[in-house]
């Protein structure tokens, strides 16, 4: 593909996209070519001032979330957009199906089941025709749930061991702060579970698997819950205590699942995902603390679509732009282990551990490599198009790529 950039961030200006457009200063091969793109030129050139001095040279796309025309003429010019333009349910549909009509390859850090339905609904049969590859959620949500399971499918797949069964994320060890763009995605989602169309996809535990038009139907029981404390013994029996449920796992199991749907059920017919976090191996404890973790998610989720709490919440969360300063961001690290027992009885587990806030500089890196992975490694990528998961478009590449940045991700068999 022949265009004048190879990469362009979308959103540099604000808080995640200037940490994404760093960090591409700082590793991205010499001869890529990386341009930053929002609204206002003034506010550009102020980042880019800010940015190491290689990006100096980087041009300036100027392009309004609501002006189609703008963004169609922008995703023409680059192989791969890269957005952090959130929340993705009121700014960012004008911009992938721009990138799909383009022909143009397309990541972001969407959390937002009703966004990424939208993308399979509208966007997935114009890639697959242009030869795009619109990729949701290539941050914390959901680089390392996805690539965890992917790990436990490939090495099951090459010791013959059979196919997934019960899988489990494990949220480990963790520090780092909440993004203001995570919070007000949260904002969004909240107001939309009022209208109870919206309401039964957000709790479809498939709602991400079909094609367009075509959602999966199925119960919530017929998945692990998500607001459920979890004995860790079922998990795995070198766990002790009760694990709680994690914040997230609402629309990162929907992206795991999305997965193996693409991958044509290569997970296997007993292949049920859930994600925890631990909060310590004392039964009595962890079961109080995770008890107390899931009561406190259904609490925020209601409190925040309860007009006058949310005024009170509004006051008390970081706003989006907003985020800790750099040694916070240097100080945090994130460690998840996916756990799984095979249709032969074999237990496997993978791991994803990185240092830097997982919001942020963590998630920085994920969306970098991400945009790289399709901008530069297109001749190893799978013969793919349309709405994917990281997992089904990068996969292995992605991978490689992650652990020549730092990150430590390992998969073997437990005994």
């Amino acid at each position: 593909m022949s265009r004048e950039f190879d990469v362009i961030v979308y959103g540099a200006t604000g808080f995640v996209g200037e940490l994404t457009a760093r960090y591409l200063a700082q590793q991205a091969p010499e001869d890529t070519k990386i341009a930053l793109a929002g609204r206002s030129e003034t506010k550009l050139a102020a980042v880019r001032r800010r940015l190491p001095e290689r990006a100096a040279a980087w041009p300036l796309v100027i392009a309004d979330s609501d002006s189609p025309a703008a963004l169609d003429a922008m995703c023409a010019r680059t192989q791969v957009v890269c957005t952090t333009v959130g929340p993705y349910l009121r700014y960012g549909e004008n911009l992938v199906i721009a990138a799909a009509s383009a022909g143009t390859d397309y990541v972001d850090l969407t959390g937002e089941v009703p966004f990424t339905r939208f993308t399979i609904d509208k966007a997935d049969d114009i890639a697959k025709g242009t030869g795009a590859r619109i990729v949701n959620s290539c941050g914390f949500d959901s680089v390392p749930s996805d690539l965890g399971t992917y790990l436990l499918y490939r090495k099951a797949a090459e010791e013959d061991a059979g196919t997934l069964g019960e899988t489990t994320l494990v949220l480990a060890s963790f520090r780092g702060a909440v993004s203001g763009g995570t919070v007000d995605s949260m904002r969004v989602i909240a107001e939309q579970a009022k209208d109870p169309e919206m309401r039964r996809l957000l709790l479809n535990p498939q709602a991400l698997s079909g094609g367009p038009g075509d959602i999966r139907s199925a119960a919530p029981s017929s998945e692990p819950s998500d607001i459920t404390p979890v004995d860790a013994k079922k998990v795995d029996p070198s766990l002790s205590g009760t694990l709680a449920p994690f914040f997230m796992a609402s629309y990162n199991t929907r992206v795991v699942r999305r997965s193996d749907a693409l991958l044509d059920d290569a997970y296997g017919p007993g292949f049920r995902y859930q994600e925890t976090m631990f909060v310590g191996g004392k039964p009595v404890l962890s079961t109080l603390a995770a008890g107390a973790v899931s009561v406190g998610t259904g609490i925020g989720l209601a409190a925040m679509s309860f007009r006058p709490t949310r005024k009170l919440l509004d006051r008390l969360l970081p706003k989006p732009g907003q985020g800790p300063n750099e040694k916070t961001r240097e100080a945090g690290h994130f460690i998840t282990r996916t756990y799984t027992t095979t249709s032969k009885g074999r237990r496997f587990r993978s791991q994803m551990r990185a240092d830097g806030d997982p919001g942020y500089k963590a998630t920085a890196v994920m969306l970098g490599e991400s945009a790289l992975a399709l901008a530069l490694d297109r001749d190893q990528l799978p013969e793919r198009a349309g709405a994917l998961t990281p997992a089904v478009a990068m996969g292995d590449v992605l991978i490689e790529r992650l652990r020549r940045a730092g990150f430590v991700i390992e998969v073997h068999e437990l005994t």
